[in-house]
């Protein structure tokens, strides 16, 4: 594995993040529609991202990005949101990363 592919996936998650809070912020906070373009050119650019990550199929790079997602959610969750992850959301985010460790490292036939 390459340093590519962790940047390539921590990018891909911020853009999903920011993209789809775009859409919590329009919906859920009153904020205005102008909010959508950003959110919609973001979403965009994180689809675009998980086409760079050198996968033989695009299942198993969009299960590893998973965990990536997870970990990176709970960061916004506690950096933007203000809200500190309890030691629950840190366990979850450690499984889920394991997991995508194994999916992306294992030996394949």
């Amino acid at each position: 594995m390459t340093l590519a592919v962790p940047v390539l996936y921590l990018l891909a998650a911020a853009c999903e993040i920011a993209g789809c809070f775009a859409f919590w912020s329009y919906l859920r906070l009153g904020q205005g529609a102008w909010v959508l373009l950003p959110g919609v050119a973001a979403l965009i650019a994180f689809a675009w991202l998980l086409t760079l990550v050198p996968s033989d199929a695009a299942g198993r790079a969009f299960a590893a990005y998973g965990g990536v997602y997870i970990a990176a959610s709970l960061i916004w969750l506690w950096s933007v949101e203000g809200v500190r992850p309890d030691r629950w959301d840190l366990i979850g985010a450690a499984l889920s990363l394991i997991g995508a460790g194994i999916i992306l490292l294992a030996p394949r036939s």
